[in-house]
C-alpha cells in the first residue's frame, strides 16, 4: 500500500519560517520524480516545486528564493523548506509521487501565514 504522509505545517507569522516532509512508503521512493503543489481556497492546484530523481529542481515564480525541495533517498522523505513567508503562500500543501506510470498523492497539510 502507497502512502505519503505530508507533516510540518501550521500557523506562523509573515516573515517566518516552516519546513514540510513527506514520508513516503510502499514505493521505491529513489524512482520516482517528487513534487509539492499547494491549493489556496478558492484556486486551482498549483505546482510549487520539483526535484527529479537526480536531484535537479525547480520553482514556481511566487516561491523562487524563499523555498527550497531537498530528498533523502535513504529515509524516503521529501522536504520543502520555506522561508520568508507571505499570506498568500497559505494553501493546503500536496506532495506528490510521480513516475511514468504512477502518480501519488498524499493527503495534504494546512499552512497558515497570518498575524
Amino acid at each position: 500500500q502507497v502512502q505519503l504522509v505530508e507533516s510540518g505545517g501550521g500557523l506562523v507569522q509573515p516573515g517566518g519560517s516552516l519546513r514540510l516532509s513527506c514520508a513516503a512508503s510502499g514505493i521505491i521512493f529513489r524512482l520516482y520524480a517528487m513534487n509539492w503543489y499547494r491549493q489556496a481556497p478558492g484556486k486551482q492546484r498549483e505546482l510549487v516545486a520539483i526535484i527529479t530523481r537526480g536531484q535537479n529542481t525547480n520553482y514556481a515564480d511566487s516561491v523562487r528564493g524563499r523555498f527550497t525541495i531537498s530528498r533523502d533517498n535513504a529515509k524516503n522523505t521529501m522536504y520543502l523548506q520555506m522561508n520568508s513567508l507571505k499570506p498568500e503562500d497559505t494553501a493546503v500543501y500536496y506532495c506528490n509521487a510521480n513516475s511514468p506510470n504512477r502518480d501519488y498523492w498524499g493527503q495534504g497539510t494546512q499552512v497558515t501565514v497570518s498575524s
